[in-house]
């Protein structure tokens, strides 16, 4: 069983067109209806992260799958031995509350239900791409 729709290290990711990782992406969904929403996050997260991880050396993931919880993270990006549990919220305007409830449990399943989480950090992230960036957000 593949863990994600697409996986690769931070350079070939960059490299690699946008296109050809959209199709690694729908090729591997299988769970639902892909619908055009789907589709334009995730042309809008590798946006972002071809921008955000130009000057890191690692791995990136996307839509990787929970052991045991049935549930997929939209990016788990593993820079050294730290893993960044990515939420994208693409059009929120806001750090919604149920928002970061959801990438903290992501989190907390990750280091309970992952065997190779165990004794690594993970930091959480929210990313809403509309909302502004103020100390409120930063700090509450």
């Amino acid at each position: 069983m593949k863990r994600a729709y697409y996986s690769n290290s931070i350079q070939q990711f960059l490299l690699e067109t946008e296109v050809s990782i959209l199709g690694h992406l729908t090729t591997n969904h299988s769970n639902r209806k892909l619908e055009e929403l789907q589709i334009n996050a995730w042309i809008k997260q590798i946006q972002i992260l071809k921008t955000q991880l130009e000057s890191f050396t690692g791995k990136v993931y996307f839509e990787f799958a929970i052991p045991r919880m049935g549930k997929r993270v939209d990016n788990i990006i593993i820079i050294n031995d730290i893993v960044f549990v990515v939420e994208f919220k693409v059009g929120d305007g806001g750090y919604e509350k149920h928002a970061i409830e959801q990438v903290i449990d992501y989190t907390i399943d990750l280091k309970n239900f992952h065997e190779g989480s165990h004794h690594l950090s993970l930091v959480p992230l929210l990313v809403a791409t509309n909302a502004s960036i103020t100390k409120e957000y930063l700090f509450s």
